[in-house]
């Protein structure tokens, strides 16, 4: 496999299109771009995936909460979507039972016949038909559930996998189909030309300092919350597009709910669902909806939300969760199309779908929509960008394009989520046996995976690795602070790096793995 750690920006380059932001929609974009031919540059100020698509629930879903809301359209797309996912990344993609407790009979027939809906909807993609399981049936597959007033429960099929995983094998990908993708290098302006029409960027390393030009025939903004900011930089009045909703997880020990299915709460106290799911050999629960005026990279959970789920879980818990019992807490912001009504604190009438808007001559604007469709609103900026701009290029292959590490073959081991690479990453871990070591005594995780994320997976920092490439910051926030300085070390000495570096790393990332902490503390908590 060829190294892929060179992507940094050439000073001054042209290209067909541009796609600021590295996300899910940005990375499906360039990926669409480039498997037509289109020279395709993508750049990210940060890391890819560091905001909104590392922090979902982990489901690839059709929405059964929007199918409630009789969005049929959006549902049904969805649900395509799925399954061209799970062909596409079937080393990340799974399907997963998800179990609906239900306390009285009324309950039992309206999810059981929504769900008949759901399953129909997906046609050929279908993972499975919805059934209903008695008290005893569901009390032996979901052990932990409250059992008082249990009349039975509906289970159905979805998908579940690993956002960030995903998000780094798209990149992957569109690296190989030729496009040129920079992470860690921020949009500082756009470039217009005499008449005011986008015509490029102005970038600058945010590691390095260096600046750099780039023009392209057509711009793409695909920044998630940030889609203003980007906005703003080429006219100061425009109108916001986008309110932040943010979405808080809290991970638990897998020992609340000892099974492999997830447990779907159909309404909560303020009329939502709330989901926990199996997930890295936790239990992931969440998430919440509370609209935001401000947006961040790291935006933090508000003490209401953790208690709101805390409370909803121990209703349908047999031991109810406590706040000491939390290993980690991490917010996410979902860019919905801003309200035009006169609530500006709704989220439930904020369109969950995605928006394609022509901002200014060059550039488009792209907001809205979710992990599970990626691939489709990729596909639809590409579209408009080519009648935009009057590119040339072929018809969009997306549909069958395998995903890297797209492969069938799993152990229940836990490099499965590198699929075809982990026949690599074994390979270099015999010829580097010193890295063939644990990185914590109760984690599974290598310091071989540590040097392949920096040679293989753009990862320049101990936060990209245990962040997003390993996931133990999103699971257990203390664990991912005694692992950091063997993640620094390694990192270090492949980059060529100083112990100062090191050491930097190590205090940064500390910093940021508290405010993942929800009892920061308690430090000495094991």
């Amino acid at each position: 496999m060829k190294e892929n750690t060179d992507n940094t920006l050439p000073i001054n380059s042209e290209w067909d299109i541009i796609i600021i932001g590295g996300g899910a929609t940005g990375l499906g974009t360039a990926l669409d771009a480039v498997t037509r031919g289109l020279k395709t540059l993508l750049v990210e100020q940060s890391d890819f995936a560091k905001g909104t698509s590392s922090r979902s629930t982990k489901l690839v879903h059709g929405g059964v909460r929007y199918l409630a809301q009789g969005d049929i359209g959006l549902v049904k797309r969805a649900l395509k979507e799925r399954g061209l996912l799970q062909l596409n990344a079937n080393h990340l993609v799974n399907k997963e039972s998800f179990i609906i407790p239900c306390y009285n009979w009324f309950s039992v027939a309206k999810y059981l016949t929504g769900l008949t809906l759901y399953d129909w909807l997906a046609g050929k993609f279908t993972f499975g038909k919805s059934k209903f399981f008695s008290k005893k049936e569901t009390l032996k597959l979901m052990p932990g559930i409250k059992s008082k007033g249990l009349k039975g429960s509906v289970r159905y099929y979805d998908g579940k996998f690993d956002d960030a995983r995903l998000a780094i094998n798209i990149a992957q990908t569109a690296i190989e189909q030729g496009a040129k993708l920079c992470n860690y290098t921020k949009v500082t302006s756009l470039i217009k030309n005499d008449k005011g029409d986008i015509i490029g960027i102005e970038v600058i390393d945010t590691l390095s300092g260096k600046q750099a030009k780039a023009k392209a025939k057509v711009v793409i903004n695909a920044t998630g919350v940030f889609v203003d900011d980007i906005l703003q930089m080429n006219n100061p009045q425009s109108k916001k597009l986008v309110r932040p909703s943010q979405g808080v997880h809290i991970v638990l020990d897998k020992a609340f709910l000892k099974t492999d299915s997830a447990l779907m709460i159909p309404k909560t106290s303020d009329g939502r669902v709330l989901f926990a799911v199996p997930w890295h050999e936790h239990l992931l629960v969440g998430t919440t909806d509370t609209p935001l005026d401000e947006h961040d990279l790291e935006p933090r959970a508000l003490k209401e939300e953790v208690e709101f789920i805390l409370n909803t879980a121990g209703a349908y818990f047999e031991r109810a969760p406590l706040e000491t019992d939390i290993l980690s807490v991490f917010s996410g912001l979902r860019p919905l199309a801003a309200p035009t009504n006169g609530d500006k604190n709704s989220t439930k009438e904020i369109s969950r779908d995605h928006k394609l808007i022509v901002s200014a001559k060059g550039l488009i604007t792209i907001t809205g929509g979710k992990w599970t469709t990626y691939r489709n609103m990729a596909e639809e900026t590409i579209d408009l960008a080519i009648t935009h701009a009057h590119l040339k290029a072929t018809a969009c292959k997306t549909h069958q394009l395998k995903i890297h590490g797209c492969s069938n073959f799993k152990e229940n081991n836990h490099l499965d989520i590198y699929g075809s690479d982990r026949e690599a990453i074994e390979k270099l871990a015999t010829e580097l046996p010193q890295f063939n070591q644990k990185l914590h005594p109760d984690f599974p995780d290598l310091e071989i995976q540590v040097l392949w994320a920096a040679r293989y997976e753009m990862a320049k920092t101990v936060e990209d690795v245990l962040s997003r490439r390993l996931r133990i910051l999103f699971i257990d926030a203390l664990v991912a602070k005694e692992m950091a300085p063997k993640v620094a070390a390694i990192l270090a000495d492949e980059l060529q790096q100083d112990q100062d570096w090191a050491h930097e790393q190590v205090s940064a990332f500390n910093k940021l793995a508290d405010g993942y902490l929800y009892l920061p503390h308690i430090p000495n908590k094991k």
